[in-house]
């Protein structure tokens, strides 16, 4: 006699110790029963590997990023919560077939009147224009063979963010990075400013003064001392409980001003088997940033490291965005060969990536670890040094998050 699954009725028997021998065999005939569904469903994906493709398509998770809800408007101003790269897409098909759209309007006109001649000028000017749509198409470099899907291209910046800022998306090529480092009055986090400091190339630490009849000096008087000696960015890191808790980053020498909040705080030598940092310039990854506000936020990051990374170094600065929040991360990278235990790369549609069967990347966190979330955005040097109308270009409210599927940066 075989093994009997007992049904869900009998799990409610009165006898605890019956009931109890009723749910392990009612478990292990579950287990049983999954068992059985597994080898059914190998045996018939082996004959037809179709349909192991279309299940693991199908059983794909769903995330809050990929639910996420954009606003249905055609504005690329700051605060709008569009994605730039799609809808500079739409832009230039909608021009596309308006283009084409006149130039049957133009035949159809032609055909009409044959006593009019043809707009020569017009046509012209619509082979000129796809022949340097050709161009381009042809002048754009082939796709790496793992290509990222989360890299920000500041390319798509809006016009009209480049006006409201002209300091950050000017050009002129910007200056070499110089930036000061300070901390909020009576502070007592001075490790961490030293830590921020190792974080950001060309930085310099400079403490505000304690002492009871020192001057307390202002942010704007020191962005003012800070600008006299060509420093491009003043950083002041802000504390609660001798825990970095904001950093405010000030764009020299008339803003604007970003505030952040910063939460789990890590330093590096907390962090389990952590590498030591160098002075090399390190490379900068962007990630997901693909709003107005999100491309702001990142060419701001952008003017705080040198454009010229040391690669013998094999230092990379990461700044993550998800869900609002920015993850900032710092490694140190090694090439090596791949392991016999280990498996081969995969692409985003699952398949193994060509070229790089045999390489594998080694990554090395060196710290400080945290997390930043944008909470304002001043036209000037804080709040207090901006002024007109637009003297605040955002804020962070709490009924943003209202909605979980949609997000700002």
């Amino acid at each position: 006699m075989g093994f009997s699954r007992p049904s869900e009725h009998a799990l409610k028997s009165a006898n605890k110790l019956r009931r109890k021998e009723l749910f392990v065999q009612h478990k292990k005939g579950k287990i049983k029963d999954r068992r059985e569904e597994r080898l059914r469903r190998k045996k018939e994906e082996d004959k037809n590997p179709e349909l192991r493709a279309a299940r693991l398509a199908k059983n794909k998770p769903l995330t809050i990023d990929q639910k996420r809800v954009w606003d249905d408007v055609d504005d690329d101003s700051l605060g709008v919560r569009v994605d730039v790269e799609q809808l500079k897409r739409r832009r230039i098909e909608a021009e596309e077939q308006a283009a084409l759209d006149a130039v049957e309007e133009d035949d159809e006109d032609d055909d009409m009147d044959s006593m009019l001649g043809s707009d020569d000028e017009e046509d012209e000017e619509a082979r000129q224009a796809a022949l340097e749509r050709q161009r381009e198409k042809r002048a754009k470099r082939d796709n790496s063979i793992a290509p990222s899907t989360t890299s920000t291209n500041l390319d798509l910046t809006p016009a009209s963010l480049a006006l409201r800022f002209p300091s950050l998306f000017s050009d002129v090529p910007p200056p070499e990075p110089k930036i000061l480092v300070t901390t909020s009055l009576n502070s007592t986090i001075h490790n961490e400013a030293h830590l921020l400091c190792t974080l950001f190339p060309n930085s310099s630490y400079i403490p505000r003064s304690a002492h009871r009849y020192g001057h307390k000096y202002s942010l704007r008087e020191i962005c003012k001392y800070a600008t006299n000696r060509d420093y491009t960015a003043v950083l002041l890191l802000k504390e609660d409980l001798k825990k970095p808790t904001g950093l405010s980053v000030v764009h020299l020498p008339s803003g604007p001003t970003f505030h952040f909040s910063i939460s789990n705080w890590i330093e590096g030598r907390k962090l389990p088997g952590h590498g030591n940092p160098t002075n090399h310039y390190p490379e900068l990854l962007l990630n997901n940033f693909k709003t107005p506000l999100g491309l702001l936020t990142a060419k701001l990051f952008m003017t705080l490291f040198p454009p010229r990374p040391e690669f013998q170094g094999r230092q990379v600065v990461t700044l993550h965005n998800q869900r609002d929040y920015i993850f900032v991360r710092r490694h140190r990278y090694v090439f090596r060969d791949k392991r016999a235990t280990e498996k081969s790369i995969v692409g985003a549609d699952g398949k193994e990536v060509k070229g790089v069967e045999d390489i594998r990347a080694g990554l090395q966190e060196l710290g400080p670890r945290f997390t930043l979330k944008l909470r304002r955005v001043d036209k000037g040097i804080g709040r207090a040094g901006s002024e007109g109308d637009d003297a605040l270009q955002w804020q962070w409210k709490a009924k943003m998050e209202k909605d979980r599927k949609v997000f700002n940066l």
